[in-house]
């Protein structure tokens, strides 16, 4: 049975990335900011699946907190098989030289400096097991940059190199390195770019269907249900109507 930690894990891609891996039999550590619904979600899941949840109250920007937590596991939970780097975010949407600082420290805090203190607290334990994987969830703004997206954009790009310099560090040790970059997904993210404007956020998705958050979750579990010797390294993974970042069919 596969101890899988998952990140933002209180909704959206994260929440569905829980329901998938404890679908299959694994077990769960499960961290995000919002401890009443991870509690929600850790009763719901033990329920449907009778899966074994450790639930755990954490917010990535906090270095010190991360790695306290983590070290602070219990015996029986700290062998990390699988981790999913999902906590992310963006705020706002505008020219660069109207964009509030604020904003690109919560996303520069979050999307990079979250997953490194994430990923740096748990794999010296895959290292010397000489096993495990690390799912990094990018964008597609990682692979491509849209009008008013800059800082965002940017945060994601770095996602996508630090994958591609986790590999080659990871590589003498069999761990295997996966991004999975999705196009427009339906989630929170928009609410949370928009600041609650939940009218506004509606309107992104007008027209289209937007992919789901089941999709990118069953994404994961493919690539990490492969034999030892397959890695699936990068995903892109976008809505049918979606051609690039910025180009959309809408009806």
């Amino acid at each position: 049975m596969k101890t899988v930690f998952i990140t933002g894990a209180s909704s959206g891609i994260g929440e569905a990335c829980a329901d998938v891996f404890a679908r299959e039999g694994c077990r769960l550590i499960l961290s995000a900011r919002r401890a009443d619904r991870l509690k929600a979600l850790s009763d719901r899941l033990t329920r449907d699946h009778g899966t074994e949840v450790y639930p755990l109250e954490l917010d990535v920007k906090d270095k010190s907190a991360v790695f306290a937590a983590i070290e602070g596991l219990p015996s029986a939970w700290n062998t990390i098989d699988i981790l999913v780097n999902n906590a992310g975010l963006s705020q706002g949407l505008d020219p660069l030289q109207k964009g509030d600082p604020d904003d690109w420290d919560r996303m520069i805090d979050t999307n990079i400096k979250g997953l490194l203190y994430v990923t740096r607290a748990v794999c010296p334990g895959m290292v010397a097991r000489k096993s495990g994987q690390i799912i990094n969830i990018g964008s597609i703004a990682g692979k491509e940059v849209y009008p008013n997206g800059n800082v965002y954009c940017a945060t994601k790009h770095a996602v996508d190199a630090l994958t591609k310099g986790m590999r080659m560090d990871m590589l003498p040790y069999g761990i295997r390195v996966t991004a999975i970059h999705p196009g427009a997904v339906e989630t929170e993210f928009s609410v949370v770019r928009f600041k609650g404007d939940g009218e506004r956020a509606k309107k992104v998705y007008d027209g289209f269907e937007p992919l789901h958050a089941l999709d990118i979750a069953e994404a994961a579990w493919f690539t990490a249900s492969r034999p030892p010797h397959v890695t699936i390294n990068d995903l892109l993974i976008m809505p049918t109507a979606q051609a690039s970042a910025s180009l959309f069919n809408k009806q």
